[in-house]
């Protein structure tokens, strides 16, 4: 029997991170129908299907942003705690920037992870070179271009050494330049050891970062695996069309 390549971490029992039967209700509707997957350690998860699909609430969900009606999230094999939150960190589709310098949005990073004088002076210029961003240390972070926003972002997330870094369709409105810069920040932690769980529409950027993907359809896993067998020869009907463009308009995956 093939081993789903989801369900465990190499080398290990646990997984890093397992959801058990996730559902999450809103305005009297089910917008993430039982839902259990488990998130390999090391490798990048692409989190991928139609508009509506659930995509962002699921990855809230994981992040422990918002609470689950039914299910568990677990970490480790544990319920998340504190300990669990300062290992993970998440980037937005749209970047939310302090009121302060960029300089000033790492710095506060890592002072809400304990890191203070010289190694936060440190660790700040290091982040200013990963970002490319040195030459704007001092300018208001808000004035930046959205891809110059956004590689803060995902610098600011970096900065406090996660386990796992997720992200939502972090360049999405980004010309080509600038998401090259982005999968190479999120590529280079990868290197690293982070592992990483993305949002993204973009067919290509999965197939140029992605070692797995989850497919979603209205709220539930239609679709799972590595990520180029999957793409190689999908199985649900909900994937099939949405790789080949087409509306799929079934309740079910």
């Amino acid at each position: 029997m093939a081993i789903d390549p989801l369900t465990l971490d190499r080398g290990a029992a646990t997984p890093l991170l397992a959801t058990s039967a996730l559902c999450y209700d809103a305005g009297g509707k089910r917008l993430i129908d039982n839902v259990t997957l488990s998130i390999r350690t090391n490798r990048r998860t692409m989190i991928m299907g139609a508009n509506g699909a659930g995509k962002s609430l699921l990855l809230r969900l994981l992040h422990g942003l918002l609470e689950p009606t039914e299910g568990t999230v677990l970490w480790h094999g544990r319920t998340p705690g504190r300990a669990a939150r300062l290992a993970q960190a998440m980037v937005f589709q749209n970047p939310v920037m302090l009121r302060r310098s960029v300089q000033a949005n790492l710095r506060f990073a890592l002072a809400a992870h304990g890191v203070r004088g010289k190694d936060r002076a440190e660790q700040t210029d290091q982040a200013l070179v990963m970002a490319r961003l040195t030459h704007m240390a001092r300018s208001p972070a808000r004035v930046l271009s959205g891809g110059e926003q956004q590689r803060l972002a995902v610098a600011r997330a970096l900065i406090s050494k996660p386990d796992l870094l997720f992200l939502d369709e972090p360049t999405s409105s980004l010309d080509p330049a600038s998401t090259q810069m982005i999968e190479d920040l999120v590529n280079a932690a990868h290197a690293q050891g982070v592992t990483i769980v993305m949002v993204t529409h973009d067919l290509g950027q999965a197939r140029r970062m992605g070692d797995d993907v989850i497919f979603l359809h209205a709220g539930q896993v239609a679709e799972r695996g590595a990520l180029a067998d999957v793409l190689a020869q999908p199985t649900a009907s909900s994937t099939k069309a949405w790789l080949e463009g087409r509306l799929y308009t079934a309740k079910n995956p």
